[in-house]
């Protein structure tokens, strides 16, 4: 069944102009989105060399020595390194009383300059990045992000078109965007023992997350039919996947497909997921084409400071040292 597996589409033709592709790529696009939550991309635009790279910058992370990674302790901006065991998935809809997650991370956002009048003011989740000593990381890691912004702000025109909206609908809302690269560790894992998994089920938060090409699988998702599938290795294909955000943009016409991460390789295992949300002062809210009088808004309008503010509260230990003691 087409629903049952993760479909791949091929942005090449819409990035190079060709007549007609935007709209086609973006029924594609409108399908996976409908029926399965998640979908490959190929011809994405994104150098191997750079994704090699970011690869490489996220083991040579992770093999420091634990104090190393603990001087840059993930702070309420949401910044820097989760340790092993530091998020346990309180608000996940399809999995209850999982152990805290067997992996660590190091998260960046994008990169402000000092004086901003965000990073003056201490906005939350527009702080400044806080980088490893390691020669040539942050200029790898930016140079990445950078390339991601510029796919997502061309991927937002087909989301736009698949809900037959003009494609530049959402231009202005993904000028700037709120983004979060996480790098990602996972030590090898026999399977679930006990509720114990590298990342428990749940689904993203984000409007959408794009996953680099990896060799190393572990990621499954859940179909509508509750079966639950192995994401295959696909050469230089990214996994791009909705969240809650997105679910809210569009009235839960688009899918957040609930997805969990297990280790079985036997080695080491490093993803890459990028989530990428509209900007901080964007209202999130349902967009015209998805209500009307038999179909009225199912949430709030929210913001993304507001509504990462209550997840991180939930879901990050590190961040919650009193709740993780009541607990």
């Amino acid at each position: 069944m087409a629903t049952e597996t993760i479909p791949i589409i091929d942005l090449g033709p819409y990035l190079a102009g060709e007549k007609g592709a935007m709209d086609r790529t973006a029924r594609e696009l409108r399908f996976a989105l409908t029926e399965i939550g998640f979908y490959f991309i190929v011809n994405h635009g994104i150098a191997r060399e750079k994704i090699s790279a970011m690869f490489a910058e996220a083991k040579r992370f992770h093999e420091q020595p634990v104090e190393k990674k603990l001087e840059l302790k993930l702070d309420q901006h949401n910044t820097g390194y989760l340790p092993m065991r530091g998020n346990t998935l309180r608000t996940s809809t399809v999995q209850a009383g999982t152990k805290a997650n067997l992996n660590e991370a190091f998260f960046v956002k994008r990169e402000m300059a000092p004086d901003h009048p965000d990073v003056l003011s201490g906005r939350r989740f527009r702080g400044l990045n806080r980088w490893p000593d390691l020669p040539g990381f942050r200029d790898t890691v930016v140079d990445y992000c950078n390339e991601m912004e510029r796919l997502v702000q061309k991927m937002v025109r087909l989301y736009a078109r698949a809900l037959d909206l003009p494609a530049n609908y959402f231009d202005t809302a993904f000028s700037d965007p709120m983004f979060s690269m996480r790098m990602t560790h996972y030590p090898p894992q026999d399977g679930p023992v006990d509720d114990e998994f590298g990342l428990a089920p749940h689904t993203d938060t984000s409007f959408l997350t794009l996953l680099a090409p990896n060799k190393v699988q572990g990621l499954s998702i859940r179909t509508q039919s509750g079966n639950w599938i192995d994401a295959p290795a696909i050469d230089n294909a990214y996994v791009v996947n909705g969240g809650q955000m997105l679910q809210r943009y569009t009235n839960d016409l688009f899918l957040a497909t609930p997805h969990r991460a297990i280790n079985k390789s036997g080695g080491e295992r490093y993803a890459l997921p990028f989530f990428c949300d509209s900007g901080i002062d964007w209202p999130i809210a349902a967009v015209p084409t998805t209500v009307g009088p038999d179909k009225p808004p199912k949430y709030p309008i929210t913001w993304y400071s507001d509504y990462m503010t209550w997840y991180l509260k939930r879901n990050y230990d590190v961040l919650n040292t009193e709740q993780q003691a009541a607990e």
